[in-house]
């Protein structure tokens, strides 16, 4: 049983994923059909994310109500449901209110798959679950592409992943009682922590200790603001930036954008495999130096080739940060408050993703397109910058207990 409910957890990662990368994909078409400014994608965005920061916040309470299989469930009926107004929707402003419950669909079940793993699970499951996510991320923007190229419309390819979404929140559905037993189970406890525990002290009985008073939280939560900044930026304008300034067709910048979810979500896969040899700390580190080439390439005038180059380079470099920054989230603050920085790291992560992208929005409608790669290194070396900072308080802690 714990086998098949891994597996659905599986399932419910594909569902996050699929809607997130379908606006950017999407939106040079819809702009034009829209007849609306290219920064508008920017107030939509904000939206979808306005709401899953509000749920993510919420959803302590929440889970504790309704328990993760019906959360799941609902949350997936609801993002169904809010890309199927997608496809009905006949001006802007329907889009800004379909946006609300897509947003609010994915923040308390995303919190709550990602403390059970990182609790429950070892680092590896935590990397291939949210390659999972990638192959929903991967895939939206494929199928968007098929839709627009094959002359069909950008309302068509979110009635298509609608369907899809409708699809496994049946799945969930009928696993709700398998979510029940297998809570009841001891056994199904799968995490081994001392696999990722690097001797970092954690006072497991300051239970009255507030959260965001514990030594190193806001640079762990900054890491995350800037982190979910660079992907969902990477994401929404990159489709632009190939249009407007590499002069690419719609098509293929939505193809092109595709290949940097698709690094995002092999480069997960790979860490999985990588996390037996490397500690999550150094994956981290890593990845974002790759991230960080890949975007200079982006910023460098060189052939459109390179810049296809520089964007799975740039999702490949992403891949380890954000799985191994949860995963280690227990272990560098301890399991007792790790449900409650858990929420505020996704808080955050969502605060980036709501208000990084449409600031380059707004820059790019008073300059152009072209400040992207620019705006994408200094999102990276500020992330960098932050996680840092979170790894010298922690060496310290250790030095300190010695």
């Amino acid at each position: 049983m714990t086998l098949l409910l891994l597996l659905i957890i599986y399932l419910a990662f594909i569902s996050l994923g699929l809607p997130d990368s379908l606006l950017g994909a999407a939106w040079p078409v819809m702009q034009q059909d829209l007849g609306v400014p290219l920064e508008t994608a920017g107030l939509i965005f904000m939206t979808i994310a306005s709401g899953t920061i509000v749920s993510s916040l919420a959803s302590g309470k929440v889970l504790k109500r309704f328990g993760t299989g019906k959360v799941t469930f609902f949350s997936g009926l609801m993002t169904a449901s809010a890309l199927l107004g997608f496809y009905f929707s006949p001006s802007i402003s329907w889009l800004v209110v379909c946006a609300v419950p897509l947003g609010l669909g994915a923040g308390a079940v995303d919190t709550a798959l990602n403390n059970y793993v990182a609790v429950n699970y070892k680092a590896h499951h935590m990397s291939w679950l949210h390659s999972f996510w990638g192959v929903g991320a991967t895939f939206g923007p494929i199928i968007m592409a098929k839709f627009i190229a094959g002359q069909n419309t950008w309302r068509t390819g979110y009635l298509a992943i609608s369907g899809i979404q409708f699809g496994l929140a049946i799945i969930i559905l009928c696993s709700i009682p398998l979510w029940v037993i297998v809570s009841k189970k001891s056994d199904i406890t799968l995490n081994d922590h001392s696999e990722d525990i690097t001797d970092i002290p954690v006072d497991e009985n300051a239970k009255h200790v507030k959260p965001l008073k514990i030594n190193g939280v806001k640079f762990a939560m900054l890491t995350f603001l800037f982190y979910c900044g660079v992907e969902s930026t990477m994401g929404l304008w990159g489709s632009s930036f190939l249009v407007n300034v590499k002069n690419l067709p719609a098509s293929v910048a939505a193809q092109w954008v595709s290949f940097y979810w698709g690094g995002l979500t092999i480069g997960r896969f790979i860490t999985g495999f990588v996390t037996f040899k490397m500690s999550s700390r150094m994956l981290i580190r890593t990845g974002q130096i790759i991230a960080l080439f890949g975007a200079t390439l982006l910023l460098l005038p060189l052939p459109s080739i390179l810049s296809l180059t520089g964007f799975i380079l740039v999702g490949f470099g992403l891949a380890p940060i954000f799985p191994c920054m949860l995963h280690e989230t227990p272990a560098r603050f301890g399991k007792t408050h790790s449900q409650s920085i858990m929420g505020y790291q996704t808080a955050l992560a969502y605060t980036g993703s709501t208000f990084i992208p449409p600031i380059l929005g707004f820059l790019s409608s008073y300059t152009t397109i072209g400040i992207f790669p620019f705006f994408i290194v200094i999102c990276i070396v500020m992330m960098l910058f932050n996680s840092e900072q979170l790894n010298s308080l922690l060496r310290k802690k250790v030095h300190a207990s010695n």
